[in-house]
This record gives C-alpha cells, structure tokens and sequence, in this order.
C-alpha cells in the first residue's frame, strides 16, 4: 500500500470477502450434508439476499466454488443468478461500492478473473442494432473507470432487485438502476421495510400493551391488523386518560434512566422530542440542533416565551472515517452543554445524547417519545425504521414524505 488510506482499502476488500465466501462454505457445506453434491438443486433450497453491495462478492465466491466441484462456468453462473436477488437499501454513494481495478485483481486474482467473464458476456449482449446500445452498455457494465462496480454485478449476478419502500423502488427504477430497469424491468420489485411489533411494541412497551390487550384482546400479537380495533376508543375519554397515564409511566422511566447514566435531570411532564437513528448529513440532525438553538435565542430573549417544556434526545453512531457526522455529534454536544447549564433556559429545555445507541437502548426510547424526527433530506431515505417503531408507540411523527413514512401516514395518518 501507497499510503494509510489505500491499506485501509485493502484490509476492507479482504474483510468483506472473508465474511462472504465463510458464510458461503458455511452453507454449501449445510446443503451438501442435506443433499448430496446434487449442485442443480441449489436454488430449489438456498436463497442469498445481499444487502446493498457489500457482500457483492459472495456472486464471484459462489461460482468460483461450483466450478471447483467441476460445473461449467455457464452453469455455474446460471445457478448462481437463481440463487442471488439484490436490495438496495439506500442510493447514498456508501451503498454503492466501487473498487479498484488493481486492488482487486492483485488481492483477489480468482474472483477477479471470473467477474471480468461476467462483464465481458454482459457486454456481449447487447444488440448493437438498437439506438443507444453503447451508452447504457457503459452504464450498466460491472468493470468501467477503472473500478469494479458492486451494484451492477449485485443486479446481474441474481434474479431479483428491490427497494424498501414504494417511492424508494421508483426512484431506483427511475435514477440510480434506470438503464438496467429498461433492459429487465421483470427483476424489480418492492419489499417495503418492516419490524417486528412483537420486538418494539409487546417487549419494548407492557403498559401500552397491556393497555391495548384489556380494549382489543390479544389476538393483536399474532394479527397486528387487530390494532385497527382500537379506533372504537378514539373518542372515549376514559380510556384517552388512561392512554396519557401509560405514556407518562414511559416517560418517567426514560427519564430515570437518562438521570442516573447521563446525569441530565429531565421532566416527564414536558415534550419528549426524539431523534435517534444513524449520524448521516441527509438525515439531517444537525437541523435538529440549528432548531433548539434558535429556540434557546427564544428563550434567552424572552423568559416568558411560548415555548412547551422540552427534553431533546439524540443518539446515534457515526461511520468511522466520516468526519462530519463524527463532527455533528460534537456540534449536537455542544449544544446541550450551552443549554443544560444555562440557569434559565435549563429550567424550560433539555438536551441530551445517549452514548452507544442500541436495540435495548431503544427499547427503553420509544415508549417515551412524543416526537418522532423523521426530517431527512426528501428523496434520501429509502424507508427508515425507526418511523414504525415510534409510531407503534403512540409517537407523533414530524418528518419529511419521503421512504416509508408516505406508506405511514397512507396507513394511519
């Protein structure tokens, strides 16, 4: 390696490929012990999803691996194609890898050869009578610029891509994967997002559970369309003083919870206002933060303004090369030791970051939510998850139309 970059390229390359091509002796192995050598039936009993394109090489790994116990290389790759399908999970540039030509053939030179069999049989067939040919060949090809380029060898080495959100697949079929669309519009299709209720509503929340269990009974573990049941008590004051005493009890224990770990003293009584996912610029947390300091001039300004008492949580990890984001949570920092120490506005507004973000983290976070941040950058992101999950906790959600939070509001309001 030239430099400390490059190095860190190089130890990413082979981390990514020792992760796919163990998973793939692991299961190779498993259908082996199960089936026989009987190679043909592989995708009868083994799907490989990829994930973006990070396991990208698992396509090259598994032909290299039929083509060891002695299948053809078109047989291999057709095997192979039936057993792969791709998800983009977002079109930001991370998810769309791109590696050098020189790093991969010298560190990877099997794999390599056979991705170069791909692209060039890929060239190949284009029909060169049809206008246009040449640009969307250049487009789609997997070697071009230099790099090899994982999202197009993820669409032509399976049989299936798809968003994870209506507006997500379209804007994919429309932009970043428009020329493969054009070619096979057949392989795209859309699996929106989802979690699992049992995980970030029965587990996470049993005030509210057992609330909703006593109003719909609890056939709604197994059929969360039962949910639906408890518009009948949309109107019914007792049982909305009831739903606000269970939000309360969440509150106050979230609140616990920040005091004794973070020793920032936060009222239940007031506005939760929750942002909690990845630190990314598109999903926008440093507007959050522009959003209490202003707020903070407010108050500063004027003592008496009409601004609800709030308590601000983020939490959140950064990438571990990307400076801004590590940058946002410095400047979200900040701001909330400007704001907890300030002996006026402290009594009105808290701000806290939760350090080491995680499900059980979240688990306690939900419930206690009254706002859901859902403010990204419109057309950036893809579908979120922590949407449904605040949703699911009675949160209202405060967000851009964009990802799953159109299908949402579609659903729910």
């Amino acid at each position: 390696p030239n430099d400390a970059g490059e190095h860190g390229r190089l130890l990413r390359l082979k981390q990514e490929y020792l992760f796919v091509s163990a998973g793939i002796y692991s299961l190779l192995d498993t259908f082996e012990k199960e089936h026989g050598e009987n190679w043909e039936l592989l995708p009868q009993f083994v799907a490989i999803h990829t994930n973006d394109t990070h396991p990208a090489m698992s396509i090259p790994e598994l032909i290299r691996l039929l083509m060891a116990e002695g299948i053809d290389f078109d047989r291999a790759f057709a095997i192979t194609r039936s057993v792969f399908s791709y998800t983009n999970h977002t079109v930001m540039p991370e998810a769309l890898e791109k590696w050098p030509v020189s790093l991969m053939r010298s560190l990877l030179p099997r794999q390599f050869q056979i991705i170069e069999e791909i692209d060039r049989r890929w060239r190949e067939s284009f029909d060169q009578s049809v206008p246009g040919w040449h640009d969307r060949q250049q487009a789609t090809a997997v070697i071009g610029g230099g790099f090899v380029r994982m999202a197009n060898l993820s669409v032509i080495g399976g049989h299936s891509v798809n968003g994870v959100a209506k507006l997500h697949t379209e804007i994919l079929k429309n932009t970043v994967l428009r020329d493969f669309y054009a070619i096979a519009p057949e392989k795209f299709n859309n699996k929106t997002n989802g979690v699992s209720h049992r995980r970030f509503l029965l587990q996470s929340n049993p005030g509210l559970s057992r609330y909703i269990a006593e109003r719909v009974g609890d056939g709604w573990i197994e059929q969360p369309e039962k949910l639906e049941g408890l518009l009948a008590y949309a109107d019914d004051t007792e049982s909305l003083r009831e739903l606000a005493k269970v939000k309360l009890a969440a509150k106050k224990n979230l609140c616990d919870y920040i005091a004794r770990d973070f020793g920032i003293a936060c009222n239940p009584d007031g506005v939760i206002d929750v942002q909690v996912k990845r630190i990314h610029a598109y999903k926008r947390q440093l507007l959050n933060a522009f959003k209490i300091l202003a707020l903070y001039d407010r108050l500063k300004d004027d003592p008496y303004a009409k601004v609800p008492a709030s308590t601000f949580v983020f939490a959140g990890k950064a990438a571990h090369s990307y400076a801004f984001a590590k940058e946002s949570i410095r400047f979200v920092c900040a701001v909330a030791d400007l704001v907890n120490a300030d002996p006026v506005v402290s009594r009105r507004m808290k701000v806290v970051f939760m350090e080491n973000f995680g499900v059980t983290m979240g688990q306690r976070i939900y419930p206690a939510a009254d706002i859901s941040e859902q403010i990204s950058l419109a057309s950036k992101e893809a579908s979120g998850t922590g949407n449904m999950k605040f949703m699911l906790n009675g949160a209202l959600t405060l967000g851009t139309m964009d990802g799953a939070n159109v299908e949402i509001a579609e659903l729910v309001g």
